[in-house]
């Protein structure tokens, strides 16, 4: 690799590589993007995209997310702004579940819906609009439900798993499937005007929170709906604690649990168990 390095050192601008590089970098050399930006990231080269990243992530930082898989579990209201701001981020790989297509009913709120891509599965606008945004990104996209039976073969190995179910028993189920292999889950829910978010480091337990949300079905969603902005809101929270997570830094809401509540502009933090 010694002529990649070459060329994107020459190519920089500074420390900083221009997409425009990449693009020439990966045709001259037959490479894919992700491996450009891999190679860029060893040199210490932050891609130009990362810029507004750097004051919050360093190069190093930046390399650490490059590295790191996140399994979003769920890809409607939560999981859509989940992706897309991962993917902004700068996370390496994301794997996408959810064995739905998209409905109507879909469009008031849900980020990667559109009149166009009705009937279409939802982790296959995911893959689309990941490989659109950041061709960095190796996106999987595995249009199936979530099960104990697939859960630790879609988990294992991965750095976190994020929560964009809306089903209180599967979610209970990843839960624990996540905290039987010992994988960060980041937890979210919403409602309405209101949200949670939490997080289940290895050796922690968030169970009691979710008992909490109810026994069956759908919970608050089912009664509430969703505006536009509840997901948005609750999805960035949770990609602010996945960063936490992949980075190792800052203290994340492990143990605890934020509630958002919109309508009154209130976010209270309490300790549960």
């Amino acid at each position: 690799m010694t002529d990649l390095r070459t060329f994107l050192v020459a190519s920089a601008q500074g420390d900083l590589l221009p997409w425009a590089a990449q693009r020439e970098a990966a045709d001259r050399f037959g490479l894919t993007i992700a491996q450009v930006e891999e190679d860029a990231l060893q040199v210490d080269l932050l891609p130009l995209r990362y810029t507004r990243n750097r004051s919050t992530v360093s190069t190093a930082g930046q390399r650490r997310l490059f590295a790191s898989r996140v399994v979003v579990v769920g890809c409607g209201g939560l999981g859509g702004y989940v992706v897309e701001e991962l993917a902004r981020l700068g996370v390496g790989t994301l794997d996408l579940v959810d064995p739905d297509v998209f409905e109507e009913h879909n469009l008031n709120r849900q980020l990667l819906s559109t009149p166009g891509l009705l009937g279409v599965s939802k982790v296959e606008a995911g893959r689309r609009r990941v490989l659109e945004i950041n061709p960095a990104v190796t996106v999987r996209a595995r249009q199936l439900a979530f099960t104990p039976e697939n859960g630790r073969e879609l988990a294992s190995g991965s750095d976190a798993v994020a929560d964009g179910l809306d089903n209180l028993v599967t979610r209970r189920e990843l839960a624990a499937t996540c905290r039987e292999l010992g994988v960060p889950f980041v937890h979210g829910a919403i409602g309405g005007w209101y949200g949670q978010v939490a997080t289940q480091m290895p050796g922690d337990d968030i169970s009691p929170l979710l008992g909490g949300l109810g026994s069956t079905g759908k919970g608050l969603e089912r009664n509430l709906g969703n505006p536009a902005f509840t997901p948005a809101v609750v999805a960035s929270l949770q990609v602010a604690e996945l960063a936490k997570v992949l980075l190792g830094q800052g203290h994340l809401l492990s143990d605890r649990a934020l509630m958002v509540d919109l309508r009154a502009m209130e976010f209270e933090v309490f300790r549960y168990g």
